[in-house]
């Protein structure tokens, strides 16, 4: 049996500072996106006023939010709540392995479960589900209590941990099919990379670099890309370590490449933490050994595991055409069908499934009999035997559960799946403990990378002045920022409005009001620094929508500007403050309301929970997350080092 109990700690702690990235990022934007005055209160969510029984109101919308009143707190205050114990329980699971237990694994995921229920659009990021079902998963991995001077396996820690496997496998795997089964022609002509760059939401300044790289080898890269993605995921089943092994570096190689050129929040962060799943303890510890029976065994080890990469890099340049040209580029183009593609994948998806029996029938066959062999004592085996049979039978639960989404990658097993298992599926999907994946199905912004431009003034024929967002593109001089692991939750769904018109995203209305009556809440969210109506709110806003392009290499010495653009039509008409369709219809989203919102009785709590935001609202939001992680890892170097120390 494989040892993974450092490498299961080592994930749990990973997922704590997840987590923690998560919440506190969260908590920062609550008063501008779901305060009472923000873009989509919380409060139209919850009606705290109702005298529905609370276990009713709780099976209607499971969310700790309805407890908000037995603290004589509004729904506002009890996200601060949540969002400030989700902060600590993940920052005590990151300082400190005694609180990465199956009790604070569960509170973090109800917390931001809770939070979920109410997110809306602002929260509807595959992100936010991947959280979710592998913190759930978590509840699983942990242990039930913690023992600190237990040093080796327990017969069930490999049967949990493979979901993890399960899941990273899937993300991965759902990630590649997408980009092909879309049928968009930009990432079957090998192209996406030279849009991807420029047209994601928020670029960081090395993606203006990786623009410009040349067109072969971004055609190059994206070929790479798919094998990462498509091929290598059916390696982390496979029984050599050292394949395994590799296949975390290639994933770890592509997470870091894309945190280096997006900022996807937590996203790639998160999935690092997934591929540690591929790893074990001698990962870390290596196993030092003159026996001959164990080198020969490691060399042939090591053998294999480059006769299965040659394969892989066979198959490359056989189904991609890879070919050196006489300048020393690398041409690349995908020689197979979309029919063809869509055959394999039919068998593709159904090997990968009965690779998962195999895999977790072995995983669980191999517990059961340490449970019997190496456990000592009769009771103790009967004991370890049963508790490993209850967890084989809810990893058995939710590996079969999760092929009812897994199976939509295709249409033909989609509707092979049984009917009871949908149903099941169905009971428990708005739990959101297993979920279907495929990021970058298609890829935007072929023309350039469409904008929304939102204006002010105080007169209805201009002059017009612009509205700067903190994180996104506008003013074309503005620096590409580095604010990954925080999301802007906003500047997001501002990536989105461009993609669509304002009629597909009605929140936009709301925004619009909060800006005619000058929100400081909202204002927050935004450039304030830049703001050209910070005096007084403006009588008028309107919305155009341009196109953004890089500025050219020839531009990169002598940089003046990092984006060009140009105005394409109106995005959305004039409005004013006191607009009747406007306020008729944020009056019956309950946006805004004449009634007066939930009273809030608990005045100490809610004076320490102003003073708590009064301090945090000063630091800008990346820094806080990072500063917050430099803390954590301050304490960990600290208590390692006294640990030392007493040893000595």
């Amino acid at each position: 049996m494989a040892q993974v109990r450092y490498t299961r700690n080592l994930f749990l702690r990973g997922i704590c500072v997840i987590y923690l990235f998560a919440f506190l990022s969260f908590y920062l934007q609550i008063p501008g996106l779901y305060g009472d005055n923000g873009i989509l209160p919380a409060r139209t969510q919850l009606d705290l006023k109702n005298r529905t029984p609370l276990l009713h109101k709780l099976k209607q919308k499971p969310t700790l939010l309805w407890f908000a009143p037995y603290l004589g707190l509004n729904v506002e205050y009890m996200l601060d709540v949540l969002s400030l114990v989700g902060v600590f329980l993940s920052f005590a699971g990151f300082v400190s392995q005694r609180f990465c237990i199956a009790l604070v694994f569960a509170s973090l995921w109800s917390l931001y479960y809770s939070l979920y229920q109410i997110g809306q659009t602002f929260m509807w990021f595959q992100w936010d589900v991947l959280l979710l079902e592998a913190g759930f998963l978590c509840i699983f991995v942990s242990p039930i209590w913690y023992i600190q001077r237990s040093k080796t396996n327990t017969p069930s820690d490999a049967v949990t941990f493979w979901t993890i496997r399960w899941l990273l496998f899937r993300l991965m795997f759902s990630s590649g099919v997408v980009k092909l089964t879309s049928g968009c022609p930009i990432w079957w002509k090998l192209d996406a990379l030279n849009v991807h760059f420029e047209s994601q939401c928020i670029p960081t300044p090395l993606a203006w670099y990786a623009h410009h790289l040349p067109t072969w080898f971004l055609r190059f890269t994206t070929v790479v890309v798919n094998i990462i993605e498509l091929v290598v995921p059916f390696l982390f089943f496979f029984p050599n370590r050292k394949v395994r092994i590799t296949a975390f570096y290639t994933q770890v190689f592509l997470q870091i490449h894309i945190i280096a050129t997006g900022n996807y929040n937590f996203f790639n962060f998160l999935t690092i933490c997934l591929c540690i799943s591929l790893l074990d303890d001698q990962f870390f510890y290596k196993k030092k050994s003159k026996n001959v029976t164990y080198d020969a065994i490691n060399y042939l080890s090591t053998i294999l595991c480059v006769l299965v990469y040659m394969r892989i890099l066979y198959g490359t340049y056989v189904y991609y055409d890879l070919r050196i040209t006489d300048n020393w580029t690398i041409q690349s183009n995908i020689t197979f069908t979309q029919e063809q593609f869509d055959y394999v994948l039919s068998r593709a998806i159904l090997i990968s499934i009965y690779i998962g029996v195999a895999s977790l029938g072995f995983t669980i066959a191999d517990a059961i009999v340490n449970s019997l062999l190496t456990v000592k004592g009769i009771r103790n085996k009967i004991f370890t035997t049963f508790v490993t049979s209850l967890y084989a039978a809810a990893v058995c639960f939710i590996f079969t559960i999760s092929i009812v989404p897994y199976a939509t990658l295709h249409p033909s097993h989609n509707s092979t799946v049984p009917v009871e298992l949908k149903q099941i599926h169905g009971r428990i999907e708005h739990l959101r403990l297993v979920n279907s994946y495929g990021l970058f199905r298609r890829m935007t912004g072929v023309e350039g990378r469409p904008e929304v431009i939102i204006e002010g003034s105080d007169n209805i024929d201009g002059p017009w002045k612009e509205y700067e967002f903190l994180y996104k593109p506008g003013n074309i001089n503005n620096s590409l920022p580095f604010v990954a692991p925080h999301q802007p939750r906003l500047d997001w769904q501002m990536w989105f409005a461009a993609l669509g018109t304002y009629h597909q995203n009605p929140w936009l209305m709301s925004l619009t009001y909060r800006l005619l009556s000058g929100q400081p809440e909202v204002l927050a969210l935004m450039n304030n620094v830049e703001n050209p109506f910070r005096e007084k709110p403006p009588r008028y806003v309107k919305a155009s929508l341009y196109r953004y392009h890089y500025t050219p290499w020839s531009q990169s010495w002598n940089k003046q500007a990092w984006w060009t653009r140009e105005k394409i039509e109106e995005y959305f008409p004039i409005f004013s403050h006191d607009h009747p369709p406007l306020i008729e219809y944020l009056s019956k989203m309950k946006i805004i309301q004449d009634k007066p919102a939930f009273k809030v009785t608990n005045e100490p709590l809610k004076l320490l929970l102003d003073s708590v935001r009064s301090v945090v609202h000063k630091i800008e939001a990346s820094l806080q997350l990072w500063a917050v992680f430099t803390t954590g890892c301050a304490i960990i170097m600290t208590n390692y080092n006294d640990s030392i120390l007493k040893k000595k």
